[in-house]
């Protein structure tokens, strides 16, 4: 019996030890979070609206209800990101499906998202380096976790700006052909 005793209060302490460390990991992790996402977090519902230039496909996902991602949303977001010219699908990176979320909320616009590339195969992307200047040997585009897009009658630098101010990944400026790049790896800029 008193082993049942001393193993009880054993198993409260682990459990208070873990249960503490669950409570200072989330407290730190709101620390770290930028306040803009840290609200977007609270949002009842979160939508994505895309609109794809190479295959006339469009979305309006509900990616995120009652609490949690929804897959079958999500796997929507995949297919319309999907590399255009092989077909290859790929998960597309949250993060990057919440910053443009953010991005869209920050705008205020409600129109879709006008995506010219996403996803991108390996394949593609080697062919878009060799054939084309300023593609990443090593693009994120291969990974799911960056986007080339504009936003219809909304200035492209105000685009930018907004992409710049969160400090959420790298952002690039390609007013010549009308769009701007944001990814979700590490904070830097390029372009005019």
């Amino acid at each position: 019996m008193k082993f049942k005793s001393d193993q009880h209060v054993l198993d409260h302490h682990r459990f208070s030890r873990r249960r503490l460390l669950q409570i200072g990991l989330g407290v730190a992790a709101g620390l770290v979070m930028p306040n803009a996402f840290a609200k977007l977090l609270k949002q009842p519902e979160r939508k994505l609206s895309l609109f794809n230039l190479h295959t006339g496909e469009s979305i309006n996902a509900t990616y995120w209800a009652e609490g949690q991602y929804q897959t079958t949303e999500l796997k929507a977001i995949d297919q319309i990101l999907r590399d255009f010219r092989t077909g290859d699908v790929h998960k597309i990176d949250t993060d990057l499906i919440e910053l443009l979320n953010l991005i869209h909320h920050k705008t205020g616009v409600k129109q879709a998202f006008h995506v010219i590339s996403g996803y991108r195969s390996p394949k593609t992307n080697a062919t878009l380096n060799k054939n084309t200047t300023g593609v990443a040997k090593k693009s994120l585009h291969m990974q799911g976790k960056a986007i080339d897009i504009r936003l219809p009658e909304y200035n492209l630098s105000d685009l930018r700006d907004i992409a710049l101010n969160l400090k959420a990944g790298g952002v690039g400026f390609y007013p010549e052909s009308n769009f701007i790049h944001v990814d979700t790896g590490r904070v830097r800029h390029w372009g005019a």
